[in-house]
């Protein structure tokens, strides 16, 4: 097994800002690489000043469509994540495991949501 990584989104972004899912689809594209490679990866927020859901879906929350919660488990480590950003971090993971669970079920009850705010309005 090759040794272990570690990838700083401040680096891959440029920016202490991690808004745009297009950077945030960089990150999760060297992780991937890593993952399929069998390569444990510490994943570095340190220096990222801005985190938005976007971002981190992009980068993190879409891995649980591609690797299973086991592999992401023993292959990711999350480092240096501000702790007013954990509750974010972890509300983009579980809603990414809940969708890629039944991805059609979780489509369905969100178009049955929309529609029924749209009735209301």
């Amino acid at each position: 097994m090759q040794k272990d990584m570690k990838i700083s989104v401040f680096e891959v972004v440029g920016s202490p800002l991690c808004v745009a899912s297009n950077d945030g689809q960089k990150v999760y594209e060297r992780l991937a690489t890593a993952f399929h490679a069998g390569r444990r990866v510490a994943l570095s927020f340190h220096n990222a000043t801005i985190l938005t859901s976007a971002f981190l879906n992009a980068a993190i929350g879409q891995l649980y469509g591609t690797f299973s919660e086991e592999q992401i488990r023993s292959l990711l480590k999350v480092e240096d994540v501000e702790p007013d950003d954990l509750p974010l971090l972890k509300r983009v993971v579980d809603t990414a495991k809940l969708y890629f669970k039944d991805p059609q079920r979780f489509d369905q009850a969100v178009r049955e949501t929309l529609e029924d705010e749209n009735d209301d309005t």
